[in-house]
């Protein structure tokens, strides 16, 4: 077994300029292994097989040595592009706002791009501890800096590690600006040639402090007493993240009863010990907060996932079951809110709600029927953040943007404050979030909602899926005949072009109308197929009969179609 002589220089390169004693050494390790071990030859070719691509997501990968993992050189390479694009535009001298979460390396990754921003002539501020993404986006717009980087990873698995950018605005970067900054990585061939500067200064205590008053002043000053407030009990899961000192700060400024916080998953932890994946859409990592919601009979359990920026909601039904709510269902609960609460107040709610493509139709009625602008975006956040003059924003991965006035971006804190005031209003109302959500049903019909989501192993699969979607698009999909097809990638309306499919499909007598859409994930190596059917009707019971059958149709569809099986 032999080394390819290119692959060998790459490494040794890599190795020669790495500052990390550990991914050095691992490198080497590897490197020797690699010459009688095919296991490690076949590691060793993936680690090179390419550098991790910069989006508009920035970098999110595996911790290793290589241009393929996340990784201090990765980083100082990043860091530099975007220093360099900064500088190119004008904002010489001005601030960089740098946050990190409790990931591995995230704040290594952090003091090298503070450096690095030094060293090209801005001014890094960097976070003395560990912060929610929305507290960083938020810190831009505050301190009037001209870029913001969070490091995280968000809800993926523990071996990985992400480089989040922010302009600005406060909001995630989306092309071209991803594309020119990548073009500057690829010109820093050797990281020991970049200027660095000092560490920066640190954060001041001031920025954490207005953002927790500026999102409690948002709930004070609503519909709802202090002692509706004090009413509600939960039980909170950071799932092993950083969001529980800030949102804790939040509640109690708010006026609400602390929640009682899950032991095992409160505290930051990089090794996320309690669940498979740290994402509270993942079957069974509820499910430690579930039991103890059930133990304490409290009203509500909350959950954020590792970064803070995403929210999740779980609640006991009629029958006492906990049901944890998709995130289409909060999307249209919190959007009903944001309209009910200015009627309370006496005023009417203006500006747009907007969600991505790939959520419910619900919210598009609810805000039309209010009278607001409606504005679909393709998927991801730093679209729906772009809505114009937005008032409200989700989208269905159970990101939400309650107050774009101070976070322009999605909120897992405010949203879970704003969730805990609509459930204070209602507790007051003798009424229960099933039955809002019923009550919408039937104002806007019922929309049900699904995913199937297939794991794949590599780009090409991910391709090959998507051309034979559209090579030999579907004529019918779970009994129902497509009635027409928007490629995405071709482009529609003034929606961005994307790698996405929407297959519509015509009614029956039972259902008002349905849609497929298919995309790859944009964080995950996954394929993701969402599915929506509509039933109008005053019979919630049977419509919801009728939306689940159909739903179990698309999906068994589905599945064959994006490659993994009946």
């Amino acid at each position: 077994m032999s080394i390819d002589s290119e692959l060998k220089q790459q490494a040794l390169n890599w190795i020669e300029q790495d500052p990390d004693q550990v991914t050095k050494a691992q490198l080497t390790e590897l490197l020797e292994e690699a010459q009688t071990d095919s296991a490690a030859l076949l590691e060793l070719q993936d680690a090179f097989l390419a550098p991790l691509e910069f989006g508009t997501a920035g970098l999110r990968g595996a911790l290793g040595a290589g241009p393929n993992r996340m990784n201090r050189v990765t980083v100082l390479q990043a860091a530099s592009g975007l220093a360099q694009y900064l500088v190119q535009q004008g904002f010489a001298g001005k601030k960089v706002v740098i946050g990190f979460d409790a990931r591995y390396n995230s704040d290594v990754f952090a003091a090298d791009t503070a450096r690095v921003m030094s060293g090209a002539g801005l001014e890094p501020i960097v976070f003395s501890h560990v912060v929610p993404t929305p507290v960083l986006a938020f810190a831009i717009r505050h301190s009037g800096a001209c870029a913001g980087v969070m490091v995280t990873a968000s809800h993926n698995p523990p071996q990985d590690n992400g480089y989040k950018v922010y302009l600005g605005d406060g909001r995630q970067i989306v092309s071209p600006v991803d594309e020119q900054i990548s073009k500057l990585i690829k010109t820093v061939t050797n990281v020991r040639e970049i200027v660095q500067g000092d560490a920066g200064k640190k954060v001041s205590d001031e920025v954490v402090d207005t953002y927790t008053s500026l999102t409690s002043q948002l709930i004070t000053s609503g519909p709802t007493t202090e002692a509706q407030r004090k009413s509600v009990t939960s039980v909170y899961t950071a799932m092993h993240g950083v969001g529980w000192k800030t949102l804790q700060s939040v509640f109690i400024a708010s006026g609400f009863a602390e929640p009682i916080a899950a032991p095992e998953q409160r505290d930051p932890d990089p090794a996320f010990p309690t669940v498979a994946f740290p994402n509270p859409e993942e079957k069974g990592a509820l499910d430690i907060a579930i039991a103890l919601a059930k133990k304490n009979s409290v009203d509500v359990l909350l959950a954020n996932d590792p970064d803070a920026d995403r929210f999740a909601a779980a609640a006991s039904n009629s029958t006492g079951d906990w049901v944890t709510l998709r995130g289409d269902q909060i999307g249209s609960l919190l959007g009903w809110w944001m309209i009910e609460r200015a009627k309370i107040a006496g005023s009417k709610l203006s500006g747009t709600f907007a969600n991505s493509i790939v959520s419910s139709m619900m919210l598009e009625s609810i805000a039309k029927s209010a009278g607001l602008r409606y504005e679909s975006t393709v998927t991801g956040f730093k679209w729906v953040s772009r809505a114009k003059n937005l008032a409200f924003g989700y989208e269905e991965a159970l990101g939400y943007c309650v107050d774009p006035k101070n976070v322009i971006d999605k909120d897992g804190i405010s949203a879970a404050a704003m969730f805990m005031e609509m459930l204070a209003h209602l507790k007051g109302q003798g009424k229960t979030l099933w039955q809002v959500l019923d009550e919408l049903a039937l104002a806007h019909g019922l929309h049900a909602t699904d995913q199937v989501s297939v794991r794949v192993t590599s780009t090409d699969q991910v391709a090959m899926t998507m051309a034979g979607i559209r090579n030999t698009p579907p004529t019918k999909f779970g009994g129902l005949q497509v009635s027409s097809i928007d490629d995405l990638a071709i482009g529609l309306g003034e929606l961005p072009k994307t790698d996405a499919v929407i297959i519509h499909l015509a009614g029956n007598d039972q259902i008002q109308k349905a849609r497929v859409i298919v995309r790859p994930s944009g964080t995950e190596p996954k394929i993701k197929c969402y599915l929506e059917v509509v039933v109008r009707g005053d019979d919630l019971a049977i419509a919801q009969q009728t939306a689940d059958n159909e739903l179990k149709s698309l999906a068994a569809d589905a599945r064959p179609l994006l490659g993994g099986g009946n």
